[in-house]
Parts: C-alpha cells; sequence; structure tokens
C-alpha cells in the first residue's frame, strides 16, 4: 500500500511542481505588491503639488473628456498628502465595430490637485514588460499564469491553477502519511518478548530533522521532508485558499450554499451580461455616493464613503466605506460594503466586514488567509517565506525523483549486464 501511495506522491509532485514553483516564488514578491509599486513607479503615485486637491468625480470628469473611448469604473474619494488619484478604467462598447474598444489601459493616473495627468498603465498587461506593468504582471501570473482568452472564454487561467491546488491539497495529505514510520509486524517470539525497541515517535522523530551534514542526496531529501512537516498546516491554508478563490463561482461558492447558509452578493446572483449588452449606468457616481452616505449614516456605521466602482458587467455599483488608508479593512478582510443597481439606483445588498453566518465569514476569510493579511504584517513576512517554501519544495521534489530515477537506470543496467555476463 505504501509503495502505492509513493507512485501518487510523485506523479502528483511531478504533475504540479512547475506551477508551484512559479506560483511559490511570485507570491513571495507579490506579498508586497503595493510597496514595490511605490519603489518602481513614484512618478505614477506621488503628487506633490500645493493646494487643495480638486473633487475626485471632477478629476473623473476631465479624463472620461480626455479619452472617450473609456468609462472611468473605479474611484477613490480620498486622497492622502503626497499621492496621486489612481483612477480605473474601463473600455466602452462601441456600435461601429460591434466590439469593446481597446485603449490599451486600465489606469490613470493623476495630480489630485492640479488635474495634470501623471501617467496610465495597463493593470496587469502580459507584453511588454515595464516597469510600470512588472508588479501586476506577477500579480496576474501568480494566479492566472496570463492563459490568454480561448473561445470566448478567459478564466483558462483560473481553472487550471484551482485545479493544481485541487491536486496540491490531496498531495499534502500523501506526503505527510508517507513521513509516518512504518508499521513493523510483529512475529510471534518479537509479540511475546518485552518492548525493547524504539517509540512510534522515536521512530517519527527524524522526518522533523535535517541532516546538514549528510551530504547533498541526504540534505535536498531531508529539506523536502522536513520543511513539509513543519510548514504543513500553512501549506494546506495555502492549497486549500487558492482553490476557493482560483474557483470560487464553479465549485467553492456552490459546495458552501448547500451544506451550509451563506449570504450571496448581487454578484453571486446577477448573470454577467455579455460584452454586446454592458449595462450603462443611468445613475451618476455623485447620486449613488450620496445614498450611500446617508444609508451608511442610518445604520450608525462611522466610516465613511472610501471609494466607487462600477461593473458595467453586471450593471451594480460598489460603495466601499473606510477611512483613509484603511481601505484593506481589519485583518485584511476589505471594507463596509453598499450595492446599488446601476440603472434604477436602488440598494442591492450590503457586506460587513467579519460579520455574517459562521459561512459567510469563512468565505470572507479566504483572501485574508491566503494573503496573510489576516495577521498583519507578520502575517504578509510569513506567507511571503512560505512563497519561498513552496518553491523549495517544488524543487527538491524534483530532485529526489531525478536522482531516484537515475539510480534505477544504474541498477536496471547493472542486471542487465550480470544476466548477459551469465
Amino acid at each position: 500500500m505504501r509503495a502505492f501511495w509513493t507512485l501518487i506522491h510523485r506523479y502528483l509532485g511531478l504533475l504540479t511542481a512547475a506551477f508551484l514553483f512559479v506560483s511559490g516564488v511570485t507570491g513571495a514578491i507579490i506579498s508586497w505588491d503595493h510597496e514595490l509599486d511605490d519603489v518602481l513607479n513614484p512618478h505614477l503615485m506621488e503628487a506633490n503639488t500645493p493646494g487643495k486637491p480638486q473633487s475626485p468625480l471632477e478629476l473623473a470628469r476631465q479624463v472620461e473628456a480626455r479619452y472617450p473611448e473609456i468609462r472611468v469604473s473605479y474611484i477613490p474619494l480620498s486622497v492622502e498628502p503626497g499621492e496621486s488619484l489612481a483612477l480605473g478604467v474601463s473600455p466602452r462598447f462601441d456600435p461601429v465595430t460591434q466590439d469593446l474598444t481597446k485603449p490599451g489601459f486600465n489606469q490613470v493616473f493623476v495630480d489630485p490637485v492640479s488635474g495634470v495627468e501623471l501617467g496610465k498603465r495597463e493593470w496587469g498587461a502580459v507584453w511588454p514588460i515595464t516597469q510600470e506593468t512588472f508588479v501586476s504582471f506577477l500579480y496576474r501570473l501568480h494566479y492566472t499564469l496570463h492563459i490568454p482568452e480561448m473561445w470566448g472564454i478567459d478564466r483558462w487561467g483560473l481553472w487550471l491553477m484551482g485545479g493544481i491546488a485541487m491536486i496540491w491539497m490531496v498531495d499534502s495529505f500523501v506526503g505527510f502519511y508517507l513521513t509516518l514510520p512504518v508499521r513493523r509486524r510483529k512475529n510471534a517470539l518479537e509479540a511475546r518478548a518485552p518492548a525493547t525497541g524504539k517509540s512510534w515517535w522515536q521512530r517519527w522523530k527524524p522526518a522533523w530533522k535535517v541532516r546538514w551534514n549528510g551530504g547533498s542526496s541526504k540534505l535536498n531529501f531531508d529539506l523536502h521532508r522536513a520543511f513539509s512537516l513543519w510548514t504543513w498546516i500553512l501549506l494546506f491554508i495555502l492549497a486549500f485558499t487558492a482553490f476557493s478563490l482560483n474557483l470560487y463561482n464553479e465549485v467553492f461558492y456552490p459546495v458552501m450554499r448547500k451544506v451550509s447558509q451563506v449570504t450571496p452578493t448581487p454578484f453571486d446572483t446577477r448573470p454577467m451580461a455579455d460584452k454586446q449588452h454592458y449595462v450603462v449606468p443611468r445613475q451618476p457616481f455623485a447620486d449613488v455616493i450620496e445614498r450611500a452616505g446617508r444609508e451608511a449614516k442610518s445604520r450608525g456605521w462611522s466610516e465613511p464613503v472610501g471609494s466607487i466602482y462600477y461593473s458595467q458587467e453586471f450593471g451594480i455599483y460598489m460603495v466601499s466605506l473606510y477611512k483613509p488608508g484603511d481601505d484593506h479593512g481589519t485583518g485584511g478582510v476589505g471594507p463596509a460594503l453598499l450595492y446599488y443597481d446601476g440603472t434604477d439606483g436602488r440598494l442591492l445588498g450590503d457586506r460587513q466586514p467579519w460579520k455574517g453566518t459562521a459561512a459567510d465569514i469563512f468565505v470572507q476569510a479566504q483572501f485574508p488567509l491566503h494573503s496573510g493579511r489576516i495577521l498583519g504584517l507578520p502575517g504578509r513576512i510569513l506567507i511571503s517565506a512560505m512563497g519561498v517554501v513552496v518553491a523549495m519544495l517544488s524543487v527538491t521534489g524534483v530532485i529526489i525523483w531525478w536522482r531516484k530515477r537515475a539510480s534505477r537506470r544504474v541498477a536496471v543496467a547493472q542486471r542487465h549486464a550480470a544476466v548477459h555476463q551469465a
């Protein structure tokens, strides 16, 4: 039986090794995505014009007037001193070409005081990889591998990496089982004799240690086995949350609804429109912001409206409520949200961080757990280190397989030579 599970572990590991190596390395880096972006792109992120900032809505209007082929879809409503205003934009549908426009950018950075455009970029662009797109390139590479749209479907990368995460979960249990000491059957004489051998823990204890001076082969094997054991819980959390985030709509959310009570968001209940029928907003940003402010006040929420996002794919406004600089929310779960219909402006629902049913809180915890933000800065450091561990385990696993494969080939060659000599 152990031989069977060894084969399973070997081939599941080989199947996922390259994907997990990429995911581990990129994960270690993108734990610091905002900080790296600030360092690499100060010309986009910083704005030091003295004076009173203009209204973000007015700045958004100016950008739309400058680029008629786009619609501003995301507006932060407060900017900290010395920072630019980063606007998210989406392509409009062109009735002439019967397709979406291709502006070549989805973010515009403006000076909040002067209104001068500081630059624009395509967040998550595949090519060319520039200083401005490097961090977002790694971010999307981490969970989609930048697999392009095919046959009208743009989720191939999400599905692939979600599937890899599911395999990784299964393989983590198999690998853990293989570290356990082999149960040795006793013969009749040994069964009658007093127990003098090592205890079960004493036989398992070496699996947790690294023989640093045992030679390269033993060191490589021990690094793979011991680090897998010491970090097993974290590895499983990373695998599970990667699965839940990538296959949220396809698997995770439907399963959660069957086993527990999950409060759906409007994005969960409303089908996404195709690009020829994207919903043109009929409610101005300002009206939705005013309604959200009144609604939050009536509920006793103390946080102001921090940003607003419009999804033309769903026809939904999403209003985030948070104080400046607190957009990640407590434990990285994000801010309180209010959802409004883009056509008639009616309130569609809400989301409060760390509130709801047990299933709601479990669903909310997936990204904070995966990113480490649930523990703040120490959590991000831990997840960054775990990215290195995942990459190391992928490499050491392949090396173990390669060396055993070479040894088996040598053994086969020796047996053939012995047969011929005989």
